[in-house]
């Protein structure tokens, strides 16, 4: 007799689609090719690995024949066949418009792929573009070789269609020459071809750039970014956000890059990867950016959805279990990763609402700007407790931004609540404060059906966990449960996603010889921190390097607008310490005029004072009521100085100072304010890219000192090469302790800049090399010589922009200025020659050579330094010594990018200059009469209206650019019909821009 048997269940024990990423990459035991290997050899290979990993390889020789395939891939996807009449209408309409741009074409991948033909008999029929709910569904193909001829004839090296539409293009370089020729190539394709005929390599979502060795990735619009950058009217451009720094490398779930081309194919174009990024891990934000996530961030992603599967299926849901952390360094896109982890949870049939959780009112208001940007109306912020009830009751709010004080006063005013009974995702960003074991206690302990994820650049480790609070959620892992992912601080720097730091201890207290204390600078009695005496010293070792930190010397383009150089944070200890600084800077600042001065923001509010027990910044609510009268009282003193400075109203009562925080914020961000004197505010969560110098006289350890020092690091352009620290107090041992901590055991060397004497004993080489090698008395003859210069010259340069931060490379350059202004003439005559050449020769000539020539912008001879050469030539005119000094004023002029076209106006200027009047005043009159003399000539030659030309030109003076786009140029032109034979209203147009570009740079920066 048998006995019954016991059902039983089968668990799975894990759950994931193919993973993006890939978890570890071990390369494989292939023979390494030794001989030469040729760009077309290169170019085989990766299609023929591409073929192998299951894509069809398409000849293709023919606009006609790209759009013929593209019709039999959409019918295949869609499962119909067009009529002729039918596909001619879709195709003019729904793919190739005629209007339609880069901007246009992207929009309808991301955004709107699912097309509606109108049949024949009148019905309609949904056609997908591409099918992002069963990516397998999807045919990959691949064309090498196609041309096109549009202003050039060009010729694409590898392009992959997704149902016939191209959307990857893979440029290649051969092996041994600079990866940034593909991106140049990249750029030359679309100013000469990507829009010709039906423009569909517009479609083109991803780049991929490789030279065999080396491989990076990045999307169309930092490709189109950077073409804005390179139009006539911003010659003197320097990088932005669109440049080169912003592509990526590819990597495996434990960041070790994969850089090689035949490894790159293996992982990042099989065919799950690459549909998962086209499909699901790009953004496109309303700023019409197309944002591709990096590698690390999207092993995030999928490990959180990975998470709330595992535990939804085996039923452990309201468990520390069911969630985990990730740590990410701030400044790594974090922000990013969890709206896409959010975004694709609340896709989730399962999930009912996801909460994004922050510890500050000021993180509340970032955390929002940032989702609004990657997607307008995706989240729902809230100002009170009573918004956030109507959106935990509101089935349509998906996404909720809030603070945990608020969802903490929410769960304490209703004990009980239909939504705590929901399945609710929770994400925790950077709660750490004192009152998160309470608050997380009382939230875990009513919602019943969660998972709960926290995201920190910081975590709390059992060596830095506080001894206060609940001891069970001392640590991040505690709270939270499993490490999901990391990416660390030292992770980001090698990668370059975000900069180095350099760091400046000053002592300001000196003490008596008895006295053994190694500390005593971090350690003094805050009485003596805020003596009048150190207070006023301080003050004035800012402003004295205040030019030299935040490299106002050097100029470039950001927000449509030229800066110079970037702005900086104060982190004060406490609000008597704000208000004696701010008081200080007003003081010394006062007799100077106001255009010299530098533009001081303050602001603090209640409870900001001191640091928590474990290094956490203190919490700072925007509340101002709790403020001692004499505090608030200061306060409005310093908002009522802002008002007169940017014609605002602001003051401390509750509405108005929320947003005078705004205000404040968005002018720190576009680089109107020098200086933002803080106690805790801004010092975490802040990001502002044009932010470079942090002045710290304030005790900062472990998390907090991270998190500050992160705000300087973000990256921006080639101009900010690190984010520069410059404390009063002594935090050398926090600082390698945080970074030891947060980075792991090498972490201080990568970190951190080198000292200044490796710096300077690589520079002495180099020096010694390039006087050696090219003595200023010899020609430098033959192209492997030139080159050899370029490269040694080009490397002295960039040593040179980072010595110029340390205080004691002055007067120790080695080279005079003199010497060195002729090394630069030799080196830009060069750079003029290889860029005179033809367009063909130019790109072989330039394989192996990279001009530096934004970093000569930053040690540029400026018009000051020419007048004050103007006025010793008059001096000593007739005396012999003025030939010497006329020979000077050539040299300064032929070293400087900038100058270098206004030669002649400076030379007829010192020609024309009287020895009786004020050089500046003759200056200023000589540049007003040439500048009318000028735009007139330009004005008569092209038949001009007069006074909206004058008026365009004031704005660019104004504005710092010539706007290429609107109406405004156009009111300017003659009177020509747009829809000519010829269309010679656009040619019109851009002969016109040119003249003007041309006369703006000549004149800008000279009066």
């Amino acid at each position: 007799m048998n006995e019954a048997q016991t059902p039983y269940r089968v668990e799975p024990i894990a759950l994931s689609d193919d993973s993006t990423v890939v978890a570890e990459f071990v390369r494989p035991n292939e023979l390494r090719e030794e001989r030469y290997q040729s760009e077309a050899e290169l170019e085989r290979d990766l299609i023929e690995r591409l073929q192998a990993q299951a894509y069809e390889y398409l000849p293709l020789a023919s606009e006609a024949e790209l759009i013929a395939n593209l019709r039999r891939q959409l019918e295949a996807l869609n499962k119909i066949t067009f009529s002729d009449t039918e596909w001619k209408a879709f195709f003019a309409e729904k793919i190739a418009g005629a209007n339609d741009g880069i901007v246009e074409k992207t929009a309808r991948i991301q955004e709107d792929h699912v097309q509606v033909l109108r049949r024949d008999d009148g019905s309609a029929k949904n056609i997908y573009l591409i099918d992002k709910r069963s990516i397998h569904n999807n045919r990959l193909q691949v064309i090498n070789q196609y041309e096109v001829a549009g202003a050039r004839a060009n010729r694409y090296d590898v392009t992959v269609l997704v149902n016939g539409l191209p959307m990857v293009h893979i440029e290649l370089k051969r092996r041994g020459v600079d990866i940034r020729e593909a991106f140049n190539q990249i750029d030359r394709y679309q100013r000469d071809s990507f829009w010709a005929g039906s423009g569909l390599f517009e479609y083109v979502q991803l780049f991929v750039i490789s030279n065999g060795t080396l491989t990076k990735y990045y999307s169309n619009t930092v490709r189109e970014g950077h073409l804005a950058e390179l139009s006539p009217a911003k010659r003197g451009r320097k990088k932005t956000s669109n440049s080169f720094a912003f592509t990526s490398w590819w990597a495996d779930a434990k960041n070790q890059p994969i850089t090689e081309l035949a490894d790159f194919t293996k992982t990042f174009f099989a065919k799950h990867t690459l549909l998962h990024i086209l499909t699901r891990y790009c953004v496109f934000d309303v700023d019409r950016k197309l944002l591709v996530m990096r590698p690390y961030q999207i092993v995030a992603a999928e490990r959180i959805l990975q998470r709330i599967a595992t535990a939804t299926n085996h039923r452990r849901l309201g468990r520390v279990t069911a969630g985990g952390y990730i740590w990410h360094t701030t400044g790594s896109g974090k922000t990013l990763t969890s709206f896409k982890a959010a975004q694709l949870a609340r896709a989730l049939p399962e999930i009912d609402k996801v909460l994004f959780v922050v510890d500050r009112k000021d993180l509340d208001y970032q955390t929002m700007r940032e989702y609004e940007r990657f997607e307008k109306g995706a989240a729902n912020s809230n100002t009170s407790t009573a918004v956030l009830q109507r959106q935990l009751e509101d089935p349509n709010a998906r996404i909720i931004i809030t603070t945990i004080q608020k969802l903490s006063r929410f769960v304490a005013r209703n004990k009980k609540h239909p939504v705590y009974d929901a399945h609710v995702v929770v994400i925790f960003d950077e709660c750490h404060r004192s009152q998160f074991g309470d608050m997380h206690a009382e939230i875990t302990r009513v919602f019943k059906r969660y998972n709960l994820f926290g995201f920190t650049g910081t975590p709390i480790f059992a060596d830095n966990a506080g001894t206060g609070g609940n001891p069970r959620l001392r640590t991040t892992e505690q709270a939270f449960g499993d490490k999901l992912h990391t990416y660390t601080i030292v992770d980001a720097i090698n990668d370059k996603n975000v900069l180095p730091f350099r760091i400046d201890y000053i002592n300001t207290i000196k003490t008596a010889p008895n006295v053994r204390d190694k500390q005593v600078s971090a350690i003094d009695t805050e009485r003596a921190l805020l003596a009048p005496k150190r207070v006023a010293q301080i003050v004035g070792y800012i402003r004295e390097h205040f030019d030299q930190k935040t490299k106002r010397s050097a100029s470039y383009r950001h927000g449509g607008k030229r800066l110079n150089g970037f702005n900086s944070l104060f982190a004060t200890a406490s609000i008597d310490a704000a208000k004696c600084y701010y008081a200080e800077f007003v003081n010394q600042q006062k007799d100077i005029p106001p255009a010299q001065r530098l533009k001081i923001g303050l602001i603090y509010s209640f409870a900001a004072n001191e640091e928590e027990p474990d290094g956490l910044l203190g919490e700072e609510e925007f509340e101002t009521e709790g403020l001692d009268q004499g505090s608030r009282d200061f306060l409005d003193a310093a908002i009522r100085d802002y008002n007169i400075l940017f014609g605002t109203s602001y003051d401390t009562s509750a509405d108005k100072f929320q947003n005078y925080y705004k205000d404040l914020s968005q002018r720190l961000k576009n680089r109107e304010l020098d200086l933002v004197i803080v106690v805790n505010m801004f010092l975490t969560g802040f990001d502002a890219t044009t932010l470079n110098t942090l002045w710290v006289d304030k005790n900062l350890r472990a998390h907090g000192l991270i998190q500050a020092y992160s705000r300087t690091n973000r990256i921006l352009n080639s101009v900010k090469t690190y984010g520069n620290i410059v404390s009063f107090r002594d935090l050398e041992q926090a600082t390698n302790d945080a970074l030891a901590l947060f980075g792991n055991k090498d972490a201080k060397g990568i970190v951190l800049l080198k000292p200044y004497a490796d710096y300077y004993a690589e520079y002495q080489k180099k020096v010694a090399e390039l006087v050696a090698l090219f003595p200023l008395d010899k020609a430098i003859v033959g192209e492997a010589a030139q080159k050899a210069f370029i490269k040694l010259f080009g490397s002295i340069l960039r040593l040179k922009n980072i010595l110029t931060a340390f205080d004691d490379f002055a007067g120790n350059e080695i080279l005079s200025e003199r010497d060195f202004q002729d090394y630069q003439s030799l080196y830009l005559n060069l750079y003029a020659e290889f860029r005179s050449v033809s367009e063909a020769e130019k790109e072989t000539i330039n394989d192996d050579v990279v001009f530096e020539i934004e970093l000569i912008k930053q040690v540029e001879i400026n018009v000051d330094y020419i007048l004050m050469l103007v006025e010793r030539y008059i001096q000593a005119k007739g005396t012999g010594e003025d030939k010497e000094i006329r020979a000077t004023i050539e040299r300064a002029i032929n070293s400087s990018p900038s100058l270098r076209n206004k030669k002649d106006l400076i030379e007829q200027f010192v020609d024309s200059v009287s020895a009786t009047a004020e050089v500046d005043a003759q200056w200023q009159a000589f540049m007003a009469a040439k500048k009318t003399e000028e735009l007139d000539r330009i004005i008569a030659d092209e038949g001009l209206n007069a006074d909206e030309t004058k008026a365009f030109i004031d704005n660019a003076f104004r504005d710092g650019a010539i706007q290429t786009t609107g109406t405004a140029i156009t009111k300017i032109l003659p009177p020509a019909s747009r829809f000519s034979k010829n269309n010679t209203h656009s040619e019109k147009k851009q002969t016109v821009l040119d003249k003007l570009a041309g006369f703006f740079e000549r004149h800008f920066g000279l009066a």
